[in-house]
């Protein structure tokens, strides 16, 4: 596996290995900040995620995050959160700053995204909605959703017309199991939804790998 294949491994390992080098998790809370440290390691690609910093789901009273873990490389941008797997909607995430801001709009339930740039969120455990066209959905029955990354826009109040929809990009907007679609079509949180991981596939070296009838790449020799 390289470095930059996507989220799998031993969770208990994880676990581990998400606390300070010859440090492990003693107290009962320590141990259920490290569980939730690797479970948001897991959302992200690992080099991004092995020294981005890691908040909780839930914010402090003061409406400040709380963090389980600061960023170990002062240029890596990144924040995952954990995530609860036991509610519908609160995948474990990778966020890029624009994109926290989007999620963090969301989670809120403000009427629009604040975020003024495009951003980038992995969900590379999958993920559980409420609905595929309402992003402030909180009561529909959950739907499934497998790994995937998502590029979410900031939304333009004053020229509509200008915003990302599926009609305009040319994708579907129903939920699929492979490909894209935008979801929350047509409303402020309207984002692009791609299935999959993007490291994974063999990367094409023209010295080392050779095009096959699939257009896949395989090794020359």
């Amino acid at each position: 596996m390289s470095s930059k294949d996507g989220a799998t491994g031993n969770f208990a390992f994880n676990v581990v290995a998400s606390w300070p080098p010859g440090e492990t998790p003693k107290t009962a809370e320590d141990k259920e900040v490290a569980c939730k440290i690797a479970r948001a390691m897991l959302s992200g690609p690992p080099h991004i995620t092995k020294d981005a910093a890691v908040i909780d789901d839930t914010l402090q009273p003061d409406g400040s995050p709380l963090f389980l873990r600061h960023r170990t490389d002062p240029n890596n941008n990144w924040t995952l959160m954990p995530g609860n797997e036991n509610k519908v909607g609160m995948a474990p995430m990778c966020a890029d700053p624009y994109g926290l801001i989007w999620a963090m709009s969301s989670m809120a339930g403000k009427k629009y995204p604040e975020n003024t740039e495009p951003g980038i969120i992995y969900m590379l455990c999958g993920a559980t909605q409420h609905s595929n066209t309402d992003a402030l959905d909180k009561t529909s029955p959950g739907i499934p959703i497998g790994p995937h990354w998502m590029i979410v826009w900031p939304y333009d109040q004053k020229n509509p017309e200008k915003n990302f929809t599926a009609a305009r990009i040319g994708i579907p907007n129903t939920v699929r199991d492979a490909g894209a679609w935008q979801m929350f079509d047509n409303t402020p949180y309207s984002y692009t939804h791609i299935c999959g991981n993007p490291w994974v596939g063999n990367e094409y070296d023209p010295n080392k790998t050779k095009p096959v009838w699939t257009m896949q790449y395989q090794p020359s020799q």
